[in-house]
C-alpha cells in the first residue's frame, strides 16, 4: 500500500494512538535498500519527526499503513528529537532544549537499541527511523543486528544529505534575491536620465528565479556549495561597481 498524506489518516492514527490530531507529514525522506539473508528481508525508512510523540505516530503509520497488506513481523524504531524543556519557550536559545531517544524492539531483542546507536553515530537529529524485518524461517544470530544498522546508515546518511542541500538551496535562493536587487539598482544607476521614459522603458526585466529542483533531487552538495560561492562573488562585484556609480 502506498504511503499517502490525509486528514483521515492523521486522524485515524490519533485515534488509534489516543493522542490528539497533529500536523505530522507522513512524507517518507528516504528507504534503504533491502538486504536479504536466508530468507529475512530487512529495509529501514526515515522520517523527519518534531516530538516522541510523532515518532510512536509514524511507527504506527509504517506498521499498520505503509505495510498494512504485507505486515512485518518486526518494526524496531529509534527516534531522537531536540524538544522544548518542559517551561521553556525557545526564546533562551539553545539551553531551552534538549535531546529525547528511545527506542522500540518489537519483538527483536536488543534490535531497538542498535538502530538508536547507527543513528546517534550518523548525526541523525528531529528523525525517526523504522527498521523492518520480514522473517525467513531461519534464525540469523548477532548478523542480524549488523543487517539493521546497515539499512539504518543507508537512510540517515541520506537524510542529513537532504537537510544540507535544502539549506544551502535556500542559501542560493536569498542570494539570488540579493543579487536580483543589486542589479536592478546598478542598471538605474547606468540609465542616461537625458532618455526620460525611454529609459525606464528599456530598463531590464526581473529574470524568472531558478528552479532548483534538479540540483534538490541530485544530492549535490559540492555543486550546491559551488552555487553559492559563485552568487556570493558576483554579489561583491555588483556591489564593488555600484560604489564606484554613486561617487561618480
Amino acid at each position: 500500500m502506498s504511503e499517502q498524506k490525509g486528514t483521515t489518516e492523521h486522524n485515524t492514527l490519533d485515534s488509534f494512538l489516543e493522542l490528539p490530531p497533529s500536523h505530522l507529514t507522513l512524507e517518507c525522506i528516504a528507504t534503504s535498500q533491502e538486504v536479504r539473508d536466508r530468507g529475512s528481508i530487512f529495509v529501514a525508512k526515515i522520517y523527519a519527526v518534531s516530538s516522541v510523540k510523532d515518532a510512536h505516530r509514524i511507527h504506527a503509520h509504517v506498521k499498520h499503513t505503509v505495510h498494512g497488506a504485507k505486515p512485518a513481523p518486526h518494526e524496531v524504531v529509534a527516534w531522537r528529537c531536540m524538544v522544548l524543556k518542559p517551561g521553556k519557550n525557545g526564546l533562551g536559545g539553545p539551553d531551552d532544549f534538549e535531546l529525547r531517544t528511545g527506542s522500540v524492539d518489537d519483538g527483536e531483542q536488543w534490535a531497538g537499541g542498535k538502530v538508536l546507536k547507527a543513528m546517534q553515530e550518523e548525526g541523525a537529529i528531529d528523525a525517526v527511523v523504522v527498521a523492518s524485518r520480514w522473517y525467513g524461517g531461519i534464525m540469523l544470530g548477532p548478523v542480524r543486528f549488523a543487517h539493521f544498522e546497515t539499512c539504518t546508515r543507508e537512510v540517515c546518511r541520506t537524510f542529513r544529505l537532504k537537510d544540507e542541500i535544502s539549506d544551502l538551496i535556500a542559501t542560493v535562493t536569498s542570494l539570488d534575491d540579493i543579487l536580483m536587487s543589486l542589479r536592478a539598482d546598478l542598471a538605474r544607476l547606468t540609465a542616461d536620465p537625458s532618455e526620460g521614459e525611454s529609459a525606464t522603458a528599456m530598463a531590464p526585466v526581473p529574470r524568472k528565479p531558478p528552479n532548483y529542483e534538479s540540483l534538490k533531487e541530485s544530492l549535490d552538495i559540492a555543486k550546491a556549495k559551488r552555487l553559492v560561492t559563485a552568487r556570493e562573488n558576483a554579489i561583491k562585484s555588483v556591489k564593488t561597481i555600484l560604489k564606484k556609480k554613486k561617487r561618480n
